[in-house]
């Protein structure tokens, strides 16, 4: 496959300018995020100085490339494969123990690096076994799916999850650079594919509204990753999360618009004990935040309708069962995204226009999942 010319988005906090891309040890830092066709070639360009050992964690329809880039690498560095589950099954704490042993038994020094190259799940585990190996030791994630480009692999939140919940465990760590490589998602079953742009209608409906204008435009230009309309896509998404990451890093403030759809949707995939994509669930959060919006007079019905087209579109989920809400409220008092005994969910006065509404009334939330109950 070609090398086309990459688009490089730069991810970093005004507070550390000027600091060297990806730097070892810190939770901040300076990267380029990488996007094109055939840019994984950048991999071998993208480790910082004194890296002897590399460690590329992968799962399993991913070992014939795995190995490729061993051989493109193995000149150079030592490279260590490691398979681990698909999907969330990769994000436990015996898989995050795995890899720590591959580590110490290969003697890895924090001169050494982690490669994430995989789906979401495969780069927040792989980051925040780099965050954790040593207190730090360097990080590139190489995303292959449109969820992990698009949200996982950018802005340096990693974790693994436990029977009370997801990313219950983890750590904000910068990588060093995450290369996006659009060659990778041609094979993607159309089912991931979709289940990815739940991330991406989540930029446009928070901050980037030609998103949406895409979408709606050409549907189907819209989700071929062979063409200009997908990258476009992409490139507005990523550069969404770039600009907001940059600003508030470690969740302190802006960054929390981003958990748009979340709040319902995490517990509707601890509900399902994981089984359903990430993005179906979020696709289902964000009807729920819309509908939650339009009852506290700030959403109009247009921008609710909208909502459901547009996630119909993509053949993503608008509804959940009706009588699971006392199920799925418990797992949202549990969420990280609760602060205190207080829930707190990102809602919308207007397409583009985030904002939080925290603490709302037990009835107010019953009332709108009405709306979206089945």
């Amino acid at each position: 496959m070609t090398t086309d010319t990459p688009t490089i988005i730069r991810v970093g906090s005004p507070a550390v300018a000027g600091t060297a891309p990806g730097a070892v040890g810190s939770i901040t830092g300076s990267y380029d995020v990488i996007i094109g066709r055939g840019v994984l070639s950048s991999l071998r360009d993208s480790f910082g100085p004194g890296v002897r050992k590399v460690l590329v964690v992968h799962a399993p329809q991913l070992a014939d490339w795995a190995a490729s880039l061993r051989d493109e690498l193995k000149g150079d560095y030592e490279v260590l494969l490691a398979e681990i589950p698909d999907g969330e099954g990769a994000k436990r704490i015996e898989v995050a123990s795995f890899l720590w042993q591959i580590l110490g038994q290969a003697d890895f020094t924090r001169s050494d690096a982690i490669v994430g190259f995989g789906g979401g799940a495969t780069t927040d585990l792989a980051g925040f076994v780099a965050a954790t190996w040593l207190r730090g030791v360097q990080l590139i994630q190489a995303p292959t799916t449109l969820l992990g480009m698009v949200d996982a692999a950018v802005g340096g939140k990693t974790g693994i999850n436990t029977a009370e919940g997801k990313n219950l465990v983890g750590s904000f760590y910068a990588p060093s650079a995450v290369i996006a490589d659009l060659d990778t998602l041609v094979s993607l079953p159309r089912n991931d594919l979709l289940a990815g742009f739940a991330e991406v209608v989540k930029a446009g409906f928070i901050g980037e509204p030609e998103i949406l204008d895409i979408v709606e435009a050409d549907v189907d230009l819209a989700t071929d990753p062979t063409t200009p309309q997908f990258r476009r896509l992409v490139e507005l998404s990523i550069g969404l999360k770039a600009r907001v990451v940059s600003e508030d890093f470690t969740e302190a403030g802006l960054r929390e618009i981003l958990n748009y759809g979340h709040t319902l949707g995490h517990a509707i995939e601890h509900t399902e004990r994981y089984q359903w994509r990430h993005g179906a669930a979020v696709a289902v959060g964000m009807m729920f935040a819309a509908e939650l919006g339009r009852l506290t007079g700030s959403l109009s019905d247009d921008a609710v309708d909208r909502h459901r087209r547009i996630l119909e579109s993509l053949t993503l989920p608008t509804s959940y069962p009706v009588g699971r809400w006392n199920t799925l409220l418990a797992a949202m008092q549990r969420d990280k995204k609760a602060r205190g005994s207080m829930l707190r969910f990102i809602v919308l006065d207007d397409i583009g226009k985030p904002t939080v509404l925290a603490g709302p009334e037990t009835s107010l939330l019953f009332a709108a999942y009405q709306e979206i109950g089945s």
